[in-house]
Order: C-alpha cells, then structure tokens, then sequence
C-alpha cells in the first residue's frame, strides 16, 4: 500500500475507533428511606441512646451492583457499599472528625460487614463492630445534562459526536445520622453542586469522568458545612449537660468565748461564835 496514503487511512480509522467509544454513566445513589424500616408504629418508638463524647462510624452507600473509573462497590443485595475514598478529600474528612463531642471517626471497610446489605441494620451491624456510637450513612446521586436532555444512570454516552452545548454534571449528596444501638434517626442533610463544561469537552471517557468527579467533590465538600449544622442541632437537643454541684467553702471555726465561772458567795462558819461584850 502507498505509504501516502496510509497515515490518513489511520487516522481515519482511529476517529472512527474515537466516535464509536462511549462512557457509560454511574448507577444511582440509594434511596435512604429505603434503609429503614416502613412499620410506622416501630419507626415512632425508636429512641435515642447515644452517650456523649461519641464515636461515629461513615459509610457510603451506592444502588447495587456500583461502578465508576475510580472505585467499585462491595455487597450484593438491596444496595452496596463503596469503601475507595475518591471523591472524599483530607481535609472534609478532618472537618468531620474535629466536631465537638466526637471523640473519634472511623471509616467502616468490607471486612466488618456482611456480603448481603438489605437493609439500615446490615449496617449498624458493621458500625457495632468497631463500637461506633453513631452512623453516618451518605450516598452520592450524580446526573449527566448536555442542555435540556438528561442522562440518567447507566446512559451511554457517544464520544465524539456531541453537539456543541452546555453541557454539566450535578451531584447531590444525602446522609442520615442513625442510633447505632436503637436505629434512632437524628436528622439528614443534603447538599448539590454543579459542574459546567462545553459539551465538546466530552471527547473521552476520562474527560467526562473528571466533571463526575469534580461535581461530586464540590457536592461531598457542601455537605459536610451542612454535616456540621445537623451535628449542632443534634447536641443541642440530645447532649444532657451535668452541672457541677456547687463546692461551699468550709465555715471559720470561731475562737471559743473563755468560760466565765461566777463568784461563791462566801460561806459562814455555822459554828456559833462566843461574843465578848
């Protein structure tokens, strides 16, 4: 074959090799009334245990079967867990674990968990492996637009055929924070964020998984300013201050008054006297 025309036949046949890959989008987070238990009777009678200083237990949750260029999940069932710290930085991490009456964060990993996670007590199961007080449990629901069309999990996307529009990624991220011991809710938070590009950005599944991972950032980073409110909100109704008894200082001992003792009268010799006139 003629040399000339060989380079353009390439690099013909790798665009064609470029605009037939395609990005396949993550699956959904989880639906967190899901986790619990739907017996509304059983649900109003659950009460709070928890002691403080307080250990908390973290775990993310991810729809069965989770996959993404920078982590994989663990677990079979109603949900799975994903335990690759990729959207997670330092420094929120260090953010949670610095909240007045925390005395520690501890990350929960495959090895305390069981291989079937149906439901919110698989989970305080793990956390009362490593005597976690608290559970924090947070999912990530990450959605794909290219202007008003919306890609939902699972969507494939074509690589090199984008139109030229705006197109972005929105991750939210929600968490409830769960009674180990009872299954107590004490309240959630969510937080959105968004990330913007040019849809023609999107030339390669690593480019568009950098907006994923960029959007889910911001979205973990925002939710853990509003971690912090739920967390002032919780002590403020569930942390029982034990005021001091007041020490009162021990009385002066007073110097005894001297004791007085009263004069006799003098006493009279009955003996009668001879009296001499």
């Amino acid at each position: 074959m003629n040399r000339r025309l060989l380079a353009p036949l390439l690099a013909l046949g790798l665009a064609i090799l470029q605009g037939c890959a395609t990005y396949t989008t993550p699956a959904a987070g989880v639906n967190m009334a899901a986790l619990g238990d739907a017996d509304i009777s059983a649900l109003m009678a659950l009460e709070p245990a928890v002691q403080f200083p307080a250990r908390l237990a973290t775990v993310r949750v991810q729809s069965s079967g989770y996959h993404s260029l920078t982590a994989d999940s663990y677990g079979s069932g109603q949900f799975s867990v994903v335990t690759t710290r990729d959207i997670e930085s330092a420094d929120d991490l260090q953010r949670l674990a610095s909240q007045d009456q925390l005395s520690g964060v501890a990350p929960m990993t495959r090895l305390i968990l069981p291989q079937e996670l149906n439901t919110l007590r698989d989970l305080r199961l793990g956390a009362a492996r490593l005597k976690a007080d608290l559970l924090l449990v947070y999912t990530l629901d990450t959605s794909f637009n290219v202007e008003s069309t919306a890609l939902g999990p699972l969507s494939a996307i074509t690589l090199g055929f984008l139109p030229n529009k705006q197109a972005f990624v929105s991750a939210t991220t929600s968490a409830l924070l769960v009674d180990v011991r009872t299954g107590f809710v004490y309240g959630a938070a969510e937080a959105t964020e968004r990330e913007s590009q040019r849809a023609t950005m999107w030339n390669s599944r690593e480019a568009i998984d950098s907006a994923r991972q960029q959007a889910e950032a911001q979205s973990f980073h925002s939710f853990v300013g509003e971690f912090e409110r739920l967390w002032q909100a919780t002590l403020a109704e569930h942390l029982t201050v034990v005021e001091p008894e007041p020490v009162v200082p021990p009385t002066p001992r007073q110097k005894p008054e001297p004791t007085v003792t009263p004069a006799l009268p003098p006493v009279l010799d009955p003996t009668p006297g001879t009296y001499t006139f």
